[in-house]
């Protein structure tokens, strides 16, 4: 019997490579969005669609109805203020975890991100650890739940074919100058999103009960530094890059000044305070996701082969 997953984000750069590997293993998709059409990359996908948001609970409950699966990919990356954070990653969590719960969802996958590791950075980190927090704390009161699987993944950089937020390094690279945003020495993991993808699909197919946090990366041993993701953005672009260092003291400077004029327009900005502590921070290297070997699931591109790959696609699409 075909099985059902459940969706939210399925139209953003994540879920939509999510979408399209649970569909190429077999299961129906129902996705939560926000109106027709859904996305170009899941044109030639059989989906039902469910049109609504985060806070609207008729849709969240059609949207699990009868579903064996459940996996949350939605979430706000850049927000005008900490409400507006919290409003989509806490409160949206709960709500999607909440209707999971009533319907009785067998699996939950929360796609979060590793700056919940570290939630005194940024409002940003604070709203994704708050959302996981709802979430176990919802799974946790009931206790039917000992027969579901609930798993929070937490990737690092997370690039691949359609990212908007990576195609300013390689920009930069195929220029031939790219500025580095923080200490070069700072460590840091990337994943590949069809790796990411593949990681959900393991963990809502097997077998196994898979339960935790997981932090989630490419296997890179500790992790890049700065430099090292500009010269593999080069090498892809075919060109050496000139690495032009942006002190810490300059990009504090900046970002309250991008705030404002984020206020002024109503359209958020990426670089705020926050993500400016985020960035500066010396340590996002994840730590080794032994718990999903259970699942089956291994990285398997790495950041050159990665990197190529993206290239590729962002000319094909005349991004790049």
């Amino acid at each position: 019997m075909v099985k059902t997953v459940a969706l939210t984000g399925g139209t953003g750069f994540i879920g939509s490579h999510v979408a399209r590997r649970l569909a190429d293993a077999g299961w129906r998709l129902r996705l939560l969005v926000r109106r027709l059409p859904v996305h170009p990359l899941l044109a030639d996908y059989p989906i039902e669609a469910v049109i609504g948001s985060l806070d609207d609970t008729r849709a969240l409950a059609e949207l699990v109805r009868g579903a064996d699966a459940l996996v949350h990919c939605a979430g706000a990356i850049k927000a005008l203020d900490r409400p507006s954070f919290e409003r989509v990653n806490e409160a949206g969590t709960s709500a999607v975890a909440e209707a999971a719960m009533a319907e009785g969802v067998g699996r939950f996958v929360l796609i979060s991100s590793l700056a919940a590791r570290e939630p005194q950075l940024s409002p940003y980190g604070a709203s994704k650890r708050a959302g996981e927090a709802a979430m176990e704390w919802i799974m946790a009161r009931n206790v039917a739940t000992t027969h579901r699987s609930w798993v929070v993944l937490r990737p690092p950089v997370v690039y691949g074919p359609g990212d908007r937020e990576s195609l300013t390094i390689f920009r930069g690279a195929a220029l031939g100058i790219v500025p580095v945003l923080n200490r070069p020495d700072n460590r840091l993991s990337m994943i590949h999103v069809g790796d990411l993808a593949r990681a959900v699909a393991a963990i809502v197919t097997t077998g196994e009960r898979v339960n935790g946090v997981f932090e989630i990366d490419d296997g890179q041993a500790g992790g890049y530094s700065w430099r090292q993701i500009v010269e593999a953005a080069g090498a892809a672009c075919g060109r050496p890059p000139l690495l032009v260092p942006v002190p810490a003291m300059v990009l504090r400077g900046l970002a309250p000044a991008f705030q404002a004029v984020a206020r002024l327009t109503g359209k958020a900005t990426i670089l705020s305070p926050g993500k400016v502590r985020e960035m500066c921070h010396p340590d996002w290297v994840c730590r080794p996701a032994t718990g999903l070997l259970a699942a089956g699931w291994r990285p398997a591109i790495s950041l050159e082969v990665g990197f190529a790959e993206t290239v590729a696609w962002y000319r094909r699409a005349a991004w790049l």
